[in-house]
């Protein structure tokens, strides 16, 4: 019998209105930060990148999710204010991540 862990996958969205998306690379690493004030999503997490900064959101309706990853409202309560994530898959729909670990706080 195997037993996975219990990985936590989201897609981040919205790139388009920021750097767009050719830059991204499988393994790199990426910041996830909560955006309380968002008008739109209280539950809204920005994606940001060291040197470029907010690239994206974690997709947070069923149109914009890819396959089993989470959404931002899935993630939201189960980080702190920041975390980090890794780049598995450049997809046309977005980008696909793994949440690797919450951290206490990052700084840009």
């Amino acid at each position: 019998e195997i037993i996975m862990a219990d990985k936590i996958y989201f897609t981040i969205t919205g790139t388009q209105f920021f750097e767009g998306d050719e830059f991204f690379e499988k393994g790199m690493e990426v910041i996830l930060e909560k955006e309380p004030d968002n008008k739109y999503d209280h539950e809204a997490i920005i994606v940001k990148i060291p040197g470029i900064g907010t690239v994206g959101h974690v997709a947070n309706s069923c149109s914009t999710v890819i396959g089993e990853s989470y959404s931002a409202g899935r993630i939201y309560d189960k980080i702190s204010d920041t975390a980090v994530g890794k780049v598995l898959y450049k997809m046309p729909r977005g980008i696909l991540c793994e949440l690797e670990k919450t951290v206490d706080e990052v700084k840009f």
